[in-house]
Formats: C-alpha cells, sequence, structure tokens
C-alpha cells in the first residue's frame, strides 16, 4: 500500500498509452503528459514500461510506503528525498515499510515529475486503463486527484531492481524553449489558412498561456489572415467548421487563439486544427511552465512522424540502464 500524505498541487494515477480506441465515444486517452519519463521511471523499478504510476504536477507532493519497494522518480527536478534525504533523478532506489518520498517545488526547467513504484498501482482498470480521465471522473483512484489519506494499493513487486540509472548522456534536457515537431492538420493551406499564416505558424515563438491543463495548452491570440471571409453554414467566424473528429495533439484555432489538445482534451469540435503535434514529441508538452515556457513548430512530415515514435520506442529499453 501507498499512503497519500500529501497530493501536492495536482497528482493522479496514470498509466500508458491510457484510454485508446474510445474517441468515438467522446472520451480522449488520458494518460501522462510525459510519457517519456513516465515509461523510464516503470523501466527503472522493473515494472512494465506502461504499468500505473503517478504523475506529480509542480510538485508538493507525499508519500509513505507500508512495505518493501523500489521507487524512482523522473522528470521535473522537485527535489525529491526519501526519508529527508536528497534522491537523484532518473534512478531507482530501495525502500522500506515506514519509509517516505517527499517531492518539493520546482527547481529549474520542467513541470512534472513521475513517480514509478514496483508492482505498479494497482487501481481498478476502467474501460481499459487504470488512467486518471478529470473530465469524465474515471479511471485512477475514484476519478480525481490524488489528496491525504488516500490509500493506494500496489501490485506484486515482480522484477523489482534497484540500484539503476537512465544513461546520463539518454536523459532528455529540458528548456524553457522548447522546439516542437508537428504535422499539417486537416484544415491547413491553402482552404482555411493563407500560406502566411502557416509560414507564422511554424516560424513563430508561441508562449503558452497561463490558463493551461491537461485538456488544453493556449496559445497567443494572432491575428490570422485566413483563406475564406466566414465559416459558411458552420458560421460567421472563418475557423468555424462542422462538427469533425480531434486528433490527440491537434492544434485547434479557435477564433484568433490556437489550442493544443492534450491528453484529456475533447474528441470533437466545431473549430479548424491547422497542425497536429507528432505523437514522438508529445513528451515535451508534458514539461513546458504555463504562463512562461514557449514553443516553435517545426514542421515534419508523417513519415518524420512516425520515425520520431520508433526512435522513442526504442529508448525505453534495457539497453537505456546502467548499473549505479
Amino acid at each position: 500500500m501507498l499512503e497519500v500524505k500529501s497530493g501536492g498541487i495536482e497528482t493522479t494515477v496514470q498509466d500508458y498509452p491510457g484510454r485508446v480506441g474510445l474517441l468515438d465515444q467522446g472520451i480522449f486517452p488520458a494518460g501522462p503528459m510525459d510519457d517519456l519519463a513516465f515509461r523510464m521511471a516503470n523501466l527503472l523499478v522493473g515494472n512494465d514500461p506502461g504499468a500505473a504510476g503517478l504523475e506529480v504536477t509542480a510538485g508538493g507532493a507525499e508519500f509513505a510506503f507500508t512495505d518493501n519497494r523500489v521507487v524512482a522518480v523522473c522528470g521535473a527536478d522537485m527535489q525529491p528525498r526519501i526519508n529527508g534525504e536528497p534522491i537523484e533523478l532518473w534512478r531507482s532506489y530501495e525502500v522500506k515499510a515506514g519509509d517516505t518520498l517527499t517531492l518539493g517545488w520546482l527547481n529549474g526547467p520542467g513541470f512534472r515529475s513521475y513517480v514509478a513504484v514496483s508492482g505498479g498501482i494497482d487501481v481498478p482498470v476502467v474501460l481499459g486503463s487504470r488512467a486518471t480521465y478529470a473530465p469524465g471522473e474515471i479511471g485512477g483512484y475514484e476519478g480525481r486527484a490524488l489528496k491525504e489519506g488516500d490509500q493506494l494499493p500496489l501490485g506484486n513487486t515482480g522484477n523489482a531492481t534497484p540500484g539503476r540509472r537512465v544513461k546520463p548522456s539518454l536523459v532528455p534536457a529540458y528548456t524553457s524553449e522548447w522546439v516542437v515537431e508537428a504535422v499539417r492538420g486537416a484544415q491547413a493551406d491553402p482552404d482555411y489558412f493563407t500560406t502566411e499564416d502557416m509560414e507564422f505558424f511554424f516560424s513563430h515563438a508561441w508562449t503558452l498561456d497561463r490558463n493551461s491543463n491537461r485538456t488544453g495548452y493556449r496559445l497567443d491570440i494572432h491575428q490570422w489572415q485566413w483563406a475564406r471571409k466566414t465559416g459558411g453554414v458552420a458560421g460567421g467566424h472563418p475557423s468555424n467548421i462542422l462538427d469533425n473528429g480531434y486528433p490527440v495533439g491537434a492544434v485547434n484555432v479557435a477564433g484568433d487563439q490556437p489550442i493544443i489538445l492534450t491528453v484529456d482534451g475533447p474528441t470533437l469540435g466545431g473549430f479548424v486544427c491547422c497542425a497536429v503535434v507528432a505523437m514522438g514529441a508529445m513528451w515535451k508538452l508534458g514539461q513546458m511552465v504555463p504562463g512562461w515556457d514557449k514553443i516553435r513548430f517545426k514542421e515534419v512530415d508523417i513519415a518524420q512522424a512516425a520515425e520520431l515514435v520508433q526512435q522513442m520506442n526504442q529508448l525505453i529499453s534495457e539497453e537505456s540502464l546502467e548499473g549505479v
């Protein structure tokens, strides 16, 4: 059992790849915002990379163990400590009954930390996943963020492995100025946006708005030129279209504001999508700080986007780890 002493700003149970195959039912997949750090943490403790773990946003979380486990923390530096003693990120440690793990506050770039515990968080599977889907209040622990006093069941420890770390050369570098790979969306130029609009989109340093969360990442308001004057039967504004499905990672332009639809986003609507973040680059979104970080989109084609996914999946491997 894992006891929650403090849930911090927002801590949820997630698994990877989340609740897939339900977009037509109105459910985005949920799962970790940064699946790279999440899967690496699981790998370090001997879990399946997709096993349920914890996503800690911004910090302030504390947990107590009731039996012997192996734990790893990956992602943003929240100055993690076991029994008050600092520990390294991207490394697995043995803990015993009565030990506590504390995550403080952000120390440097990045926004989310991921805690993996050997055996995984053994909450019930709902619609094929243990991930917390907050908009629908399903999955995870009672469909919500964790709070003091919650008792999280843990699975069998299996191949628990302390004393390992991700090879330093493979630890991702976090920044406040991100380059995010994206492909052109279903409603780009020349039918909806102008060539100049799309050139601006892929060259501008967008600021992530402070009102951003797991549902959507709001970017700067921009006066687009638009390739048409109205949305026709769909509405008066040229950003309006008849409702259609939204892919995960779509850059949805509602009026003058682009919004990246993240892992808890809406599955359909009546606004254009000028681009889609490549799946292999989605992890970067999870480490962006709202109200502070900047994003530049780098255009890639479908083949290059597929290659990014392949490269990241290859990274989630025992060959990426070493003993310490």
